[in-house]
């Protein structure tokens, strides 16, 4: 098993968060782990990049120019990564703020309207937790269990009391996901 992932959008939406988790997730399952962030210098609003490996094999590179999994969260990241996502891979994209939908019919699209569904929890912070539950419905490729290690070692300790919040927000996540197109 091997998945190459890139997670994309503006600073500020937790995709390094998101990439992060996932990193630790795979690490709890003694899976080899890549987690390699990129990012403008803004604090927020910037584009901010991450491209996570899990495998169970050694990892040659950390550096990447297709993927299996695109996460998209902003236009100008759908613009870019659309067309390194492989052939049969998956594409999850946010639509909110999205001007031109995905187009290639060689790979999976699904949706997850995360904006929507963290202003409904009451926490727009669980957005990227919506998201990654949308990834893990389609690709369970670290169990709920590990994902919740791997919150409990990405965020500080003095805020565990939200992570409850977060397995909600993933849980969610995983039922919402909507699929676009499959092959």
């Amino acid at each position: 098993m091997k998945e190459e992932i890139i997670i994309a959008g503006f600073g500020g939406q937790g995709v390094l968060s998101m990439g992060k988790i996932l990193a630790y997730s795979g690490i709890m399952q003694n899976q080899e782990v890549t987690w390699m962030p990129s990012y403008g210098p803004e604090m927020r609003g910037g584009t901010a990049n991450v491209t996570v490996i899990l495998s169970d094999k050694k990892i040659s590179s950390p550096i990447l120019s297709n993927f299996d999994t695109a996460i998209i969260l902003n236009q100008q990241s759908l613009d870019k990564f659309e067309s390194q996502v492989k052939s049969g891979g998956l594409l999850i994209y946010d639509p909110n703020g999205i001007t031109r939908h995905p187009v290639r019919k060689d790979i999976t699209v699904c949706t997850i309207d995360a904006v929507d569904i963290s202003a409904n929890l009451g926490n727009s912070k669980a957005y990227n937790m919506v998201v990654l539950g949308a990834f893990l419905k389609k690709k369970p490729i670290v169990t709920l269990e590990n994902v919740i290690k791997g919150l409990k070692k990405s965020i500080p300790e003095r805020h565990h009391s939200l992570i409850p919040m977060n397995e909600k927000a993933i849980s969610i996540g995983m039922e919402k996901v909507n699929d676009i197109n499959k092959i």
